[in-house]
């Protein structure tokens, strides 16, 4: 990742056009002199998803986009903020919109004038189907390429103040019959274990996770749209076509999202546990579908009494499924799964969050199986005492993870939530993926923990979590944000002009 390092504005600008295809935006220079004041790693693929995300959108009319962003700002659930002559407005007071307030703020200075339509839901409102994705890029397509440097643009537009209107949500539902089948992960997994961490996020070669993530059996919330709007978003499923922009709980969170002083623990004062805390969250769960919920399954795989009694008995699995022969599971074949998982795993969950809310956060649907946390531990107690830290989806992302990779804990990852930072970390290097079945789970822990003393490797478990560390400290920072924001944002103000075929930034050029 380092080799692509630009160390100048020309050098920059180069790799931008070798990568996109067309000339950067107006404002570069300034972006680039931002991002080297505040010592930022500036290679052309950290911001890989930025394109991902908009590159749609240049088979839109822009005035309609316009259009789209400033009635969304309207919206329930979404409002957001309008840039006019560098400052800032806003409505809500939702904290969300307040951090991303802040973090805006911090480069408004830089950026012309746009409307900005952000979604504070946990779940996305975008969702365009594929004809019609592939339609907008094929549209786009003849958009690119480098227009002679005397036709170049290089100032945006100026808006007149924001109108505002309402918009119509589109509600949908969908049903669930859960089923655990490892054979659709084969895309992504080599020799049982995730290999594409990013394809392994992708949802088109996985239909069985339709009954095995919340999102998708009972969502809490939707509301979508099947039009191509611009709708800025802290997380998104590979279907939607939301903007992201880095999280308010990453950019101002809590110790709950950030670690606290549990996160410079050094790794040999930890135990060999497997420590996760949270809430049974990922949907609406009822009596009739809790089994095929994420959070309820990994819980369910961690709970040694439960394992043992299949052991000893012809029972099934209520929600989950055993390890598979290819994972040679030392405990499983010795008949000794439970006790095994026992020695090593601490889980527990504070609220069940059942759909019938109860007084003291169980569910009654669910007693038998669960057990509600009596030891809560903060952030920073679970990362000074716990060398492991899967970090699981809940209704969308966990919000945790930034947390996990600053610490000197190990993250293990299982998510099909995409976020700003994903082109910037590298599995097996800076955290450790999970499938979405967890059947690569019991595979994962025996390899860093071993079985009865022998076969472990603590040494690589430490490497990964220091090098994960290392590297989040330096493009994982509050600076990184700012500088992924106003790239991002510069390049939607372009994108939104009706000029935009013809904007750029080519001082470099004329100098040549």
């Amino acid at each position: 990742m380092i080799s692509g390092e630009s160390k100048s504005l020309n050098a920059a600008a180069e790799a931008y056009r070798r990568r996109r295809g067309r000339h950067p935006p107006p404002g570069f220079d300034l972006w680039y002199k931002y991002a080297s004041d505040h010592d930022a790693l500036i290679v052309e693929d950290f911001f890989d998803q930025i394109y991902h995300d908009l590159e749609p959108f240049w088979g839109a009319d822009p005035a309609v986009l316009r259009k789209h962003a400033t009635s969304l700002l309207n919206a329930d659930g979404s409002d957001g903020i309008s840039i006019r002559n560098h400052a800032i407005s806003w409505k809500s007071d939702h904290f969300w919109f307040v951090r991303w307030a802040n973090m805006v703020n911090t480069i408004v200075h830089l950026l012309p004038d746009m409307d900005i339509p952000l979604n504070a839901e946990d779940v996305p409102r975008v969702m365009v189907s594929w004809e019609n994705v592939t339609a907008l890029l094929e549209k786009a397509a003849p958009i690119a390429g480098f227009t002679p440097a005397s036709q170049i643009i290089s100032e945006f537009q100026s808006l007149p103040p924001p109108e505002l209107y309402s918009d119509s949500d589109i509600p949908w539902q969908l049903g669930y019959r859960p089923k655990i089948d490892s054979s659709y992960a084969i895309p992504h997994l080599y020799q049982g274990y995730v290999s594409n961490y990013t394809l392994s996020t992708d949802l088109c070669h996985q239909p069985d996770l339709q009954g095995l993530e919340g999102i998708f059996i009972q969502p809490y919330l939707v509301r979508s749209t099947d039009v191509l709007v611009p709708v800025f978003g802290g997380s998104k499923l590979s279907v939607n076509n939301d903007i992201l922009i880095p999280s308010p709980l990453y950019y101002e969170g809590t110790d709950d999202f950030l670690g606290g002083a549990g996160a410079e623990s050094s790794w040999e004062t930890k135990s060999d546990k497997v420590m996760w805390r949270g809430t049974a969250s990922g949907g609406k769960n009822t009596v009739e579908n809790w089994r095929g919920f994420q959070r309820h399954r990994f819980l369910a795989m961690n709970n040694a009494t439960a394992l043992t009694r299949l052991e000893t008995s012809e029972d099934r699995p209520e929600n989950f499924a055993l390890p598979e022969k290819q994972y040679n599971i030392e405990a499983q074949a010795d008949r000794r799964l439970g006790k095994w998982v026992g020695e090593w795993s601490d889980m527990s969950t504070m609220d069940l969050v059942c759909s019938s809310p109860q007084q003291d956060k169980r569910c009654e649907y669910t007693d038998a199986y669960f057990q509600l946390d009596t030891e809560r531990l903060s952030m920073s107690e679970q990362l000074s005492r716990a060398k492991y830290v899967p970090d699981i989806d809940g209704t969308s992302y966990s919000g945790r993870y930034l947390a996990f990779l600053r610490s000197t804990s190990l993250p293990i990852k299982a998510a099909l939530w995409r976020e700003w930072h994903d082109s910037r970390l590298v599995a097996w290097k800076h955290f450790i993926p999970m499938d979405h079945r967890f059947v690569d789970y019991f595979g994962i822990i025996e390899y860093f923990l071993g079985y009865e003393g022998r076969g472990g490797h603590d040494q690589a478990a430490k490497s990964i979590a220091y090098n994960g560390k290392e590297w989040a400290e330096k493009v994982l920072r509050k600076e990184d944000m700012q500088i992924y924001t106003l790239r991002l944002l510069l390049e939607y103000a372009r994108l939104m002009d009706d000029r935009r075929e013809r904007m750029g930034w080519i001082n470099d050029l004329k100098r040549n």
